[in-house]
Order: structure tokens, then sequence, then C-alpha cells
């Protein structure tokens, strides 16, 4: 791996414009952390080694095996491995927690219980982790998908459930962390992607005239959620330095 550099960089793999880093780039920005921002989707190659600090892998609205329509898919599971191998820090964000689990050996799956939307409350599961441990026992964070890892990867560390009883946070291995929720969503994103749900008849988790009130309680919730999930994302950054 390169040597460490006063400048602490983070390659971001983006899937799709309306999946931005959002709130999680602003904090790991708030910790003096630079972000290489690559899109695949724009014809921008996935590397195939890392070259920065660390890695992130953002959510989009297609499937972690998805790989005709989305064909970066497998370089990006490839380089999640290659990470992991090398110790470098990896956080994934919804698809991004489901890539990392089946690049690792993990399943991903349409979630039995349905679409899973709005604002959903996190238990925590264990607290010795650097990421679990930043975590308040009580909170909430932004949901919006179908599909959760079904299979964790041999060895995985569980560190928070949903409200159904679902995977949400997980440490997959030495040096990746998984989030199936959004932390970096505001309402205004999970807006779009409830939009976009419904002109393309994939809303499920909820009627159209739902939406709004998903919707308000997120926003009012939002500063809950920061206070959540800023410390997460800061403990992260605060491995970057230790390779």
């Amino acid at each position: 791996m390169p040597e460490h550099s006063a400048v602490r960089r983070v390659l971001v793999v983006e899937h799709q414009e309306s999946c931005p880093p959002a709130l999680v780039g602003q904090w790991l920005e708030d910790e003096g952390v630079e972000l290489e921002v690559v899109r695949p989707y724009q014809g921008e190659p996935v590397p195939d080694r890392l070259e920065v600090d660390g890695l992130l892998v953002l959510g989009g609205s297609m499937g972690a095996t998805d790989d005709e329509r989305a064909p970066w898919l497998p370089a990006t599971r490839d380089l999640i491995r290659s990470a992991a191998t090398e110790d470098a820090p990896v956080l994934g964000v919804c698809l991004g927690h489901q890539l990392a689990a089946v690049a690792l050996g993990g399943e991903v799956a349409r979630n039995p219980k349905g679409q899973t939307v709005g604002a959903r409350a996190v238990t925590r599961q264990d607290g010795t982790d650097p990421l679990a441990a930043a975590l308040p026992a009580g909170s909430h964070v932004a949901q919006w998908n179908d599909d959760i890892v079904v299979t964790a990867p041999p060895g995985t560390l569980t560190l928070a459930t949903n409200d159904r009883d679902d995977l949400l946070m997980a440490r997959f291995a030495a040096s990746v962390w998984g989030i199936q929720g959004h932390p970096e969503a505001t309402a205004e994103i999970v807006g779009v992607w409830a939009a976009n749900d419904q002109a393309e008849g994939g809303l499920t988790g909820a009627t159209p005239q739902q939406v709004p009130a998903i919707l308000d309680d997120l926003e009012r919730r939002q500063p809950e959620i920061s206070a959540a999930w800023g410390p997460v994302v800061a403990a992260w950054a605060g491995l970057l330095s230790r390779r």
C-alpha cells in the first residue's frame, strides 16, 4: 500500500447521480479527509487496486449482483476484496454494504418482509467495535432498500440491527464495515428515490400518499440522525491514519 501522507484520501465509488456522498462526505471532509469520487456510470473506471487511504462504496438502485445493469460491479467487489486483504479501511453504505458482503463470501437477496423505507429504529448489538462504540444505544437511520444481507460472510460481527431485525451494521472483515441504512441521505435525497420508485412501479414499502409523512419524519429526525452517525463516520475516518 502507498505510504501514508499528511492528507488522508478516500476513494468514493458513486453508482448513480441520485446517490451522492452527501452528509457522509461532509462528515469526512470535516475530519480533514479528501474525497476522490469515481463515477463508473459516467464511464470512469473503478481501479483494480486502492492507491489511497480508504474506500467508501455508496448506494444505488441496482442489486449487488446486477452485473449486466451495472457492469462495474465486479470490479467494485474485486476492489473491496483487495482492500480487505491489505487491511485498508472500507465503508459500504446500503448497496456498498451488500457489495462488501457478497465480495467477502456472503449472500444478498430480496427482503422477505418487503421494501424498507423511512426512518428506522436502530438497536446496537456490540459496543466494543470502534464504529459501534460511537453509535448511541438508541438511534434512527434513513433506509430505502429492497435487498438485505441474508447470509453474512464468515466471521462477521453484527454491530446493529433495525426494527425489522435486519442486519443494519456489520464488520465483515478486520477493516471492512457496512451500513444497510443511509446516514448520508437527507429527506430531499430520499424524496428523489421515492419519486423514482413511484415512476418505475417500485414503490412497495409505502403508498404514494404516505410518502410526504415519511419525508417529514426524516426531516424532523435529521438532527438526531446526524448526531448519531456523524461520530460513526468520524470513527472510521480515524482509522485511516493507522495503516
